[in-house]
């Protein structure tokens, strides 16, 4: 999900006036500007998922008291599906509403629950309410997933994947699929070669979680993904999946990405400028790789910024850089641009920060840079 601090602006009075109004199109008795004015009187304090929550209970107070048929109006009232790449927002915030709704509240009727989440999911997305489904009604909702994988829509296609990460960013945890992800790599088992972008990303980013538990399995899955399905769609998913294993420098996971002689690959300078960097500034990282082999090889390129802690310790933040070929005793020139600026998940402290360039996930250089906050 995007920066809560961008998106809460967008759910208060409002979003509450554009889903009442298309509710009381099916509903001729909702009464539009009092649930308008309810939310927008609730919302100014708070965040973006109590403002979601405030918008949903708005709700359950005035759609009919059987959940049954308030869920049936609700998604009479959602609108068009979204089309291909358009992002889970394209229809406007208020969307977010009707998610909450059934997540809070729809957990005791799978039967007309279930499907809802899909219908929701056609126009914005319901990632984060099937969890608790998910939890209390498990074979119901792995079917769901399963059927979901097979859908015509990629939207629908990306929540079989985005709906079963077992840490899905600011989701409920799901403790059984981290222990044991079996039921979900059997659905991404079908979305391996998706023609989207946007689902491959989800597989990848699934994927890339469960590594972090797991890291066999998903080296043993991608090996045979490579072999089975040897497609540019199955190589980019791999290869974004094994992200962060890569980054650690494990063996399999850079041996499968075609990455070699990282032992004969080093550094001859690394340079950050300016020495002294203000906050919302853009350091210059600038390394020259030397490969010191008679042979070529492929090196893939990442660097850490260690931040300083509000203590004065510091924690390393790992990014990406590029893959680089290098010929037999070349030497090659890299440049990247990093701004350091304020975001909502890191507080930056002043003081001495460090640059290191990793390649194939080894340490090779590092140099300070000074942060005035």
């Amino acid at each position: 999900m995007a920066d809560d601090h961008s998106l809460k602006r967008h759910v208060g009075g409002g979003a509450a006036r554009v889903l009442g109004t298309a509710i009381r199109e099916r509903l001729p008795g909702f009464d539009v500007e009092g649930y308008a004015g309810e939310v927008a009187a609730r919302v100014g304090p708070l965040e973006l998922k109590d403002r979601v929550m405030v918008m949903a209970e708005g709700l359950r107070a005035r759609l009919p008291a059987a959940y049954p048929e308030a869920v049936a109006v609700l998604v009479e009232s959602l609108g068009e599906d979204l089309v291909d790449g358009a992002g889970m927002y394209a229809h406007g915030f208020h969307l977010m509403a009707v998610a909450r709704f059934v997540e809070e509240y729809g957990v005791a009727h799978p039967e007309a629950s279930l499907p809802a989440l899909v219908e929701i999911t056609r126009r914005h997305t319901s990632e984060f309410a099937v969890r608790p489904y998910l939890v209390h009604h498990r074979e119901a909702a792995l079917d769901l997933m399963r059927a979901c994988a097979a859908e015509p829509d990629p939207n629908v296609r990306r929540f079989a994947s985005e709906g079963l990460r077992p840490r899905l960013p600011w989701a409920r945890r799901l403790p059984e699929f981290v222990a044991d992800p079996g039921p979900v790599l059997e659905v991404l088992e079908v979305l391996r070669n998706d023609p989207s972008a946007y689902v491959r990303t989800s597989v990848a980013n699934n994927l890339n979680d469960i590594s972090r538990d797991h890291p066999g399995r998903v080296l043993d899955l991608a090996e045979r993904w490579t072999r089975e399905s040897p497609t540019p769609e199955t190589a980019w998913t791999v290869r974004h999946a094994l992200r962060t294993l890569v980054k650690r420098g494990d063996p399999r996971a850079l041996a499968l990405l075609g990455a070699t002689g990282g032992d004969r690959v080093g550094t001859a300078d690394l340079s950050l400028s300016p020495a002294v960097l203000d906050l919302g500034g853009e350091l210059r990282v600038r390394v020259e790789l030397v490969n010191t082999d008679d042979r070529p090889h492929t090196v893939i390129v990442d660097y850490r910024v260690h931040y300083v802690k509000a203590d004065g310790s510091r924690r390393p933040k790992v990014f990406k850089w590029t893959t680089v070929e290098l010929c037999a005793g070349e030497r090659r020139t890299l440049e990247k641009r990093h701004r350091v600026k304020p975001i909502s998940t890191r507080t930056h402290h002043r003081g001495e920060h460090l640059v290191e360039v990793q390649v194939n996930g080894v340490i090779k250089a590092a140099a300070p840079f000074e942060l005035r906050v």
